[in-house]
């Protein structure tokens, strides 16, 4: 892989679309292929390489050519497709706490009211926290941003509301049953 001319990277940091379409043509296949091992899935890694491209569009201008282009792009391709392997994980997660959905039909609605249901019977800080750690897919740390809270506290309701989901969603099982929030 030949690396890029400097001046074509101080081009396209400085906003010449005619360089960074060249920079784009030069690395978007090696990207792709890239992401594509990484996260097992051509049609994602096809949306990561895109973000990818734009990720290094909007940090250009911070290049500072103290290690190669191509090892500075990888590094941002690597971290977008870690960010997608935990973004996956964090789906798993919650789909295994919540009560198992029905086959797609006329059930989908109501898979979707126990989803409802069970973040319904959370306390509110709790179901804060599920939601921008589960759902939106925050680290801990801006979590704990977001919440003006510290980091373990942050661990700590995310504990507690998967066990509490989780016992939610056993039926019937004396207190812990659905529809109680303890």
């Amino acid at each position: 892989m030949q690396e890029p001319d400097p001046a074509t990277i101080r081009a396209a940091a400085g906003g010449d679309l005619a360089a960074f379409e060249d920079l784009v043509r030069a690395y978007q296949q090696h990207v792709w292929r890239f992401l594509r091992r990484l996260v097992g899935d051509a049609t994602v890694a096809e949306d990561l390489a895109q973000e990818v491209f734009l990720r290094v569009f909007h940090r250009l201008p911070t290049y500072a050519f103290q290690a190669k282009f191509s090892t500075w792009l990888f590094q941002i391709a690597r971290n977008a497709g870690i960010d997608e392997l935990r973004s996956r994980q964090r789906r798993a997660r919650l789909l295994r706490a919540l009560p198992p959905a029905p086959p797609p039909g006329p059930g989908a609605a109501e898979a979707r009211t126990e989803i409802d249901a069970a973040l319904a019977a959370l306390p509110a800080d709790l179901r804060e926290t599920m939601v921008l750690i589960e759902v939106f897919g925050l680290p801990y740390a801006e979590a704990a941003a977001v919440m003006g809270v510290a980091v373990g506290t942050v661990k700590s309701r995310m504990f507690t509301a998967r066990r509490r989901t989780q016992a939610w969603a056993a039926p019937g099982e004396g207190e812990g049953g659905r529809g109680v929030a303890r």
